[in-house]
């Protein structure tokens, strides 16, 4: 056998398994992100979608999805930076719009809920 052809079958294995071990495309982080948090697995969901805003920070589907994370977290700073982002990125996008905008609203009725919570500790004081 030509000494090529057993060097080239030799390292064949060695490339398919290198290759095979490479980094997972953003798309399929994204996807799996949406798994984890459709389990309810938010912090494996952030970590995903964490995962492919640093290869590619122009994600606004990544951004959207790690702010409703973040809000589900109750991380409320971090989830409205988040959706600025994504609106950002995707000014046109009905779905990150909708999705802000009921942030906004939740967030509005969390902020008034706790206002009445301090006034009815201060009257009791």
């Amino acid at each position: 056998m030509n000494r090529n052809v057993v060097v080239l079958l030799l390292f064949l294995p060695l490339f398919v398994i290198f290759t095979s071990c490479s980094q997972p495309k953003p798309q399929t982080q994204l996807q799996f992100g949406i798994l984890a948090a459709q389990k309810g697995l938010w912090d494996e969901a952030i970590f995903r979608w964490k995962k492919v805003i640093q290869s590619e920070p122009d994600s606004s589907a990544a951004h959207n999805n790690l702010a409703v994370a973040y809000e589900k977290k109750g991380l409320w700073e971090e989830a409205e930076k988040e959706y600025e982002l994504a609106l950002k990125l995707s000014p046109n996008n009905k779905h990150i719009s909708a999705n802000y905008d009921k942030f906004k609203d939740r967030f509005e009725d969390s902020e008034k809920e706790e206002d009445k919570d301090n006034k009815k500790k201060d009257k009791n004081k």
